[in-house]
């Protein structure tokens, strides 16, 4: 395993080269705006001159909460299966858009309310059938925790062994946005309100019951805020522990680590918390319609490469996204220079 840490010097100039290559393209200085911006840094995380993107792939990590059976979410708890049956048969929109965009889409069962059984391009590391609710206690022990962090963090050795140097990811849970909702309120500090937004499509009804129910998870919570693998394990799901370890592990191995909205953030704010050299390995894919992203976005000081309004999770955002890292690629790669092309430097 490769670590991030590198000479400032070292860091500094190939910061300096890259800079110097992308001015040197046949255009004016700047002209390719945030395109610019991205070669730049998967030049930096990869540490070399010419960026490239191997095997694509997006993990999709599904799990269920058990604060969803009090009704903090417009649709019930089986939607949570009958989706990865979708994904499994090839008919969400992250299937379409993976094919599209040429990425491999994996599919794992960190812990849904149901049993698949043997399934082809199903990964079956489920913890636990569903956490418990927060409403009540902690929603994992330690150990589940733990368990869930690793099994994503097994997943990206796999598929970095394979080949894979760019990770999208996504999630599927019914319940999951309240969760995401708790972990940004307690990581960021932002107020809970503010993180709280309709999910699935909740009505001002809904949406005032579930700010109500995630005000009463917290004041029954007795965990130190700011504490993320506690906070993790008292509000979390298992799909978003295990999007925590796989970051922490594909930025460890220099990965390309491409973030999609709300809820895949949340995990995002733990594994930085946990480890803060897994920053400089995001692309932030898109900014959600649902309340509480831009916060967290604002937190990390992340610039998202898309503004479209999305709010449905699994990793569209990310797959959408992913050609705009092939365009910042190809340009350091195949576009003439002014010296290579003989064009006159301003």
């Amino acid at each position: 395993m490769n670590s991030l840490s590198q000479p400032a010097t070292e860091t500094s100039e190939l910061a300096i080269a890259l800079q110097a290559k992308i001015d040197s393209k046949t255009k004016p200085l700047g002209a390719l705006g945030q395109l610019e911006t991205l070669a730049l840094q998967l030049g930096l995380i990869q540490q070399r001159l010419t960026p490239q993107l191997s095997q694509p792939h997006i993990l999709v990590c599904a799990g269920d909460h058990g604060a969803a059976r009090a009704g903090i979410s417009a649709y019930p708890q089986d939607v949570t299966w009958q989706m990865v049956e979708n994904f499994l048969a090839g008919g969400a929109a992250i299937n379409v858009f993976a094919r599209q965009a040429g990425m491999q889409l994996v599919v794992a069962d960190a812990g849904v309310n149901h049993d698949f059984g043997a399934r082809p391009g199903l990964l079956d590391v489920k913890v636990a059938h569903g956490t418990a609710s927060y409403l009540d206690g902690a929603a994992m022990t330690t150990e589940e925790c733990a368990a869930a962090m690793q099994h994503g963090a097994d997943v990206v050795a796999r598929l970095h062994d394979a080949g894979c140097n760019v990770l999208g990811f996504g999630e599927m849970g019914i319940g999951n946005t309240a969760a995401a909702s708790l972990i940004t309120h307690c990581l960021t500090g932002a107020p809970l309100s503010a993180c709280v937004g309709r999910g699935t499509g909740l009505d001002d009804a809904g949406l005032e019951r579930k700010q109500a129910l995630l005000a009463q998870a917290l004041s029954g919570a007795k965990i130190a805020r700011d504490d993320a693998p506690a906070v993790l394990a008292h509000f979390g799901g298992f799909e978003i522990a295990m999007l925590a370890g796989a970051m922490r592990a594909a930025a460890a191995r220099r990965m390309v680590l491409l973030i999609d909205g709300f809820i895949v953030t949340s995990a995002l704010l733990v594994a930085t918390r946990l480890s803060p050299e897994v920053r400089a390995c995001c692309i932030f894919a898109h900014c959600s319609a649902e309340a509480g992203h831009r916060l967290q976005l604002q937190y990390l000081q992340a610039e998202p490469l898309l503004q479209l309004g999305l709010r449905l999770g699994e990793g569209t955002g990310a797959a959408l996204a992913y050609p705009l890292l092939q365009s910042a690629c190809l340009f350091m790669d195949e576009m003439a220079s002014f010296a290579s092309a003989g064009v006159s430097e301003a």
